[in-house]
């Protein structure tokens, strides 16, 4: 046998070079780059192997360890999974950092591999700097905090470890059921060991998306059930996405004119504008989608957990409906008394579609959601238009980008009420010209994530929207944009304060507290208005600041017209949000309170809590 003796890391290195993926015919490599910021604990041993490499593994460098990871996660989640980003970061809190973005991964089932550097697994130089002393067990260290947040988890300790490890780390990574972050934490000095691995190991490997076909009792089954519904309704979820399912759900549910209503994950399974698209569901979701949803007799899943978002927390679905649930996990297919169907959505909803030959509804139904479909439109062509009003509202906002936005442009957010809005209102004929973090619904992820994005689709403009919030807790990867020259358009709604929360607040009863800025401790002088243009400007990108709807288009169009990232910001109104549509969301009302406001919700919370025991 062959061998080459190379260091831990040089072999990690050589290893992610080998792995290739067949993507709609063409070869590409698996990992097309690592995310690194170096300390001493990753610089010398996999800061050495990387640079050997760097002409075929590009290495990006970033200003944050969890900006970086959001920005690998949204590269891989906009190319379907199909390709997977490394993080590296050295011990302490290099790697902790990535911890967050871990969960965004593991939470929305997309793949990353961190590669996060750790304490001497020789212990000869304890207790070293950055290193965690765990008082009761010395073998635990700072990276195993990543544990939980990660679908497979590796502290190579050895060189010759890699031999199994590796291999199962790439099967999590390119598994469709198991699909998700891989951390393997690498010591420092196991890093720089050397060992005569076989040259057979780095051979190339081209990787397939594995389809299972769903099993023929459970699909006899499915279209048993399918024939008895008088008004059946589909939820799109992002795993029509992933197993590229799109063709198949369009004949399906244009042969049999099946109404679908589409998740976060799953918006854009359809154009905004298909016959039977009826938009978006759930807690954020449009009056369509909803209406049927509480009048379907069968709510039939592709690709989705129906979380409580998309589920109005088990109150929204009529609670004599029956569920099918199509999906390539089990896990998910079993949740809410779901009859399952297990199998690649690709595969299923052919064979669905075959199956029901001869099929059709009667009885009005598409009639209904026709009607319901135009009326909603014409909805959000109402809330989306200019009020000419000194504060506009997130709805305008959407509306204006939305329509300076092309054929193929994507926007990008996460986190407060911007995804409400954009669930309910973006409109999109572009597969992946939606992309919402809505798993985690991590603050900070947005500019990062549109970096990722447009590393991912570089023909795109890509439109961070990003409420003042989130915007300053992450923006650091502005910088890093312009640095790598991959442009992306943010626009920064500030209503001074974590507007959404302080809504929830005071539907909850509460008072204004410790969300808006004039709400909090601050001094006497009150807290400073961020000036969001020149933090921008400062950070490299070009920027500026819009009083109205009317400013704000005319700021797209030279933003368009920009070659490096350009921010916008404009003041909105803190209390407006689109009324129309939406469902009740769980989030607990104290039980006792010396505010009436409280009680009140209380008795309204006790209400829904009813209509959702009814769906358990």
């Amino acid at each position: 046998m062959n061998t080459i003796r190379l260091t831990m890391a040089q072999a990690v290195v050589r290893y992610m070079l080998a792995q290739k993926v067949e993507v709609n015919g063409d070869i590409k490599p698996l990992f097309p780059g690592v995310w690194a910021i170096f300390g001493h604990g990753n610089v010398a041993g996999l800061g050495e192997a990387l640079y050997q490499a760097r002409a075929s593994l590009p290495t990006y460098r970033a200003h944050n360890e969890q900006g970086m990871a959001h920005a690998a996660i949204a590269y891989a989640k906009t190319l379907n999974r199909q390709q997977v980003m490394a993080c590296t970061a050295s011990a302490g809190p290099g790697a902790t950092n990535m911890v967050t973005a871990a969960a965004v991964a593991h939470v929305n089932r997309l793949p990353v591999l961190f590669l996060p550097g750790d304490t001497f697994a020789t212990r000869m130089p304890d207790p070293v700097l950055q290193q965690v002393e765990n008082f009761h067990d010395h073998t635990l260290t700072s990276n195993d905090c990543f544990k939980p947040v990660s679908r497979f988890f590796d502290r190579i300790t050895r060189p010759e470890q890699l031999l199994t490890s590796l291999p199962q780390a790439v099967r999590v990574l390119t598994d469709p059921v198991e699909c998700g972050p891989v951390t393997l934490a690498l010591p420092q000095d196991i890093q720089t060991f050397a060992f005569d691995y076989p040259e057979h190991f780095f051979a190339e490997r081209v990787h397939r998306l594995r389809r299972q076909p769903a099993d023929h009792q459970e699909l006899e089954s499915a279209l048993q059930l399918i024939r008895q519904a008088k008004k059946p309704l589909v939820v799109a979820g992002g795993g029509v996405h992933y197993s590229g399912a799109l063709p198949e759900l369009d004949a399906l549910v244009s042969r049999y004119q099946l109404p679908v209503g589409e998740t976060q994950a799953g918006k854009g399974a359809l154009p905004w504008d298909h016959a039977q698209n009826v938009g978006s569901i759930g807690v954020t979701g449009g009056a369509a989608a909803n209406a049927l949803a509480a009048e379907a007799d069968l709510i039939i899943a592709v690709g989705t957990r129906l979380g409580d978002f998309a589920s109005g927390s088990r109150t929204m679905i009529n609670p004599n409906a029956k569920l099918l649930s199509i999906n390539v996990a089990s896990f998910d297919a079993v949740k809410h008394k779901g009859q399952t169907l297990v199998g690649d959505a690709k595969l299923t909803l052919a064979a669905l579609t075959t199956g029901l030959d001869g099929w059709q509804l009667g009885g009005g139904w598409v009639e209904q959601a026709a009607e319901l479909r135009a009326d909603w439109n014409k909805t959000v062509d109402t809330v989306t238009a200019d009020r000419g009003t000194h504060l506009p509202c997130d709805a305008e906002v959407v509306g204006a980008v939305n329509r300076a936005a092309g054929e193929k442009d994507i926007v990008v957010c996460a986190a407060g009420g911007l995804p409400g809005e954009l669930q309910k209102l973006w409109r999109t004929r572009f597969d992946r010209g939606y992309h919402m973090e809505y798993g985690y619904s991590c603050m900070g992820y947005e500019l990062a994530g549109g970096l990722g994005v447009k590393m991912a689709k570089p023909d795109s403009e890509v439109f961070v929207m990003v409420g003042d919030g989130s915007y300053l807790m992450l923006n650091s990867e502005i910088a890093t944009s312009v640095m790598l020259g991959h442009k992306i358009i943010a626009v920064v709604l500030d209503n001074r304060g974590y507007g959404c929360i302080h809504r929830l607040q005071q539907f909850c009863g509460g008072p204004g507290f410790n969300n808006m800025l004039e709400d909090c401790l601050t001094v006497e002088a009150g807290a400073p208005k961020t000036d969001f243009a020149a933090h921008a400007a400062a950070l490299g990108a070009r920027s500026e600041q819009v009083g109205n709807i009317q400013a704000l288009e005319a700021a797209l169009e030279r933003a368009k017209a920009s070659e490096i990232s350009y921010v916008i910001a404009i003041d909105t109104d803190a209390l407006a949000d689109t009324q129309d549509g939406g469902s009740w969301w769980d989030v607990a009302v104290p039980e006792v309170s010396e505010r009436p406001e409280v009680c009140t919700a209380r008795e309204r919370y006790e209400a829904y809590k009813a209509r959702q025991f009814q769906n358990l």
